[in-house]
């Protein structure tokens, strides 16, 4: 079938098999361009390790260090004549290339919040052997709690009063005014419950009760900090709520690898377009702006560059650069005050009729498409392609 990008919102509701093998490829090469990470790690295992920083951390771990790797993520597989999602065509990509490089690769599609992906993912990890990084980078809208079987969803919203902003309707290349409610009680603690710290304690609670936490293990969550023009929507909203909570349980959890030698940290990660971004008012044109200053100074990054640099610094010789809350923060660059001062000067002035002139709204459309395969330069987007691409091996 042509398959052509069909966008409807803040999701492209089509996949390019081909397309997404080849941004794969392209992130593995630029990790092989950096050389070896030095005293890496040797097996790892990666929690939403199918798109954005988790499939960041795969290709690093395994193409920077040489490590075995597993991964967990919850896609739609091809069925129907009907595309998987593009996490599926990247995880495929992805083990295709591990096993041609001698690498083991192992994966699961399954929701990584229930008991039974926790089972199968330790007879997983058990062929691979014990690991000494745990990476959690699960995005979900809502979670089935193991336990009690209640459901959460989570929710985008302002805490105490209602917030008026601006956003990007970025179908429609339009900046509007957007105005959110504020999340009640419920709401708050169901976003914590998705987005918080709990499922990544139980999962380092799991490993270590099967015995598969090696000496000297580290595990890394990531979370966003950000402008304070976004923060009534994200950082003091219910996002940030939820963001408190990974930073209790990454504490907590700390403290457990680390009475073997073991760390455990949050790392704080710049702005850059993922699907969930996408999601977030306020946030497209908040990249699309961070990306115009951030390529004028030559310090722009994407998910695969950062998690290159953050390799660098959880495995070199130099001792960890953390805030005063324990946090690694990659998010530097974008938060230098000469580029922060850019965005504050600017980010009054923007209209739909200079959209383009004052932000890279481009480029962010550009890395948008990408996500999904598309835009992907040597790729024949008019050919009939296979849309169903298959695993080695089940998952």
């Amino acid at each position: 079938m042509i398959i052509k990008p069909k966008v409807r919102g803040f999701v492209c509701v089509t996949t390019h098999p081909i397309g997404c093998a080849a941004n794969v490829h392209q992130q593995i090469e630029y990790v092989r361009s950096k050389g070896k990470i030095a005293n890496g790690p040797k097996r790892a295992l990666i929690l939403g390790a199918s798109t954005g920083y988790g499939l960041g951390s795969r290709i690093n771990a395994a193409f920077g260090a040489g490590a075995a790797t597993v991964g967990v993520f919850f896609e739609r597989p091809p069925a129907d004549n009907r595309p998987a999602t593009a996490g599926w065509y990247n995880s495929v990509a992805f083990e295709k290339e591990a096993h041609a490089a001698g690498l083991f690769a192992r994966s699961l599609n399954a929701d990584a919040f229930s008991d039974e992906a926790r089972a199968k993912t330790i007879a997983l990890v058990r062929q691979m052997g014990p690991v000494d990084l745990i990476v959690n980078s699960l995005a979900s809208p809502k979670r089935t709690h193991p336990k009690t079987g209640e459901t959460y969803k989570s929710v985008l919203k302002p805490i105490g009063s209602t917030y008026h902003g601006r956003t990007l309707d970025t179908d429609r290349a339009l900046v509007t005014d957007v105005t959110i409610e504020p999340a009640n009680d419920q709401e708050i603690r169901e976003t914590i419950a998705v987005m918080g710290g709990e499922d990544w304690e139980m999962w380092v609670d799991a490993l270590a009760a099967a015995d598969l936490i090696a000496p000297g293990c580290k595990s890394v969550a990531y979370t966003y900090i950000g402008p304070k023009l976004t923060w009534p929507i994200y950082r003091d909203g219910t996002i940030g709520k939820a963001k408190e909570d990974l930073e209790r349980a990454g504490r907590a959890i700390d403290a457990k690898l680390g009475s073997n030698g073991g760390s455990a940290h949050v790392a704080v990660m710049k702005a850059v377009v993922t699907q969930a971004s996408s999601a977030i008012p306020v946030v497209p044109l908040y990249i699309s702006l961070l990306f115009r200053i951030m390529k004028e100074k030559g310090t722009h990054e994407g998910c695969i560059e950062q998690t290159r640099r953050l390799f660098e610094q959880l495995y070199g010789a130099a001792p960890l650069a953390v805030d005063e809350k324990q946090r690694l923060r990659l998010d530097d660059w974008e938060m230098r005050d000469e580029i922060q001062r850019e965005v504050d000067r600017l980010w009054p002035t923007i209209t739909t009729e200079n959209l383009n002139q004052l932000t890279d709204f481009k480029g962010y459309q550009e890395e948008f498409l990408k996500l999904f395969g598309f835009g992907i330069a040597g790729i024949d987007y008019d050919a009939d392609v296979e849309p169903v691409v298959e695993f080695s091996e089940a998952v």
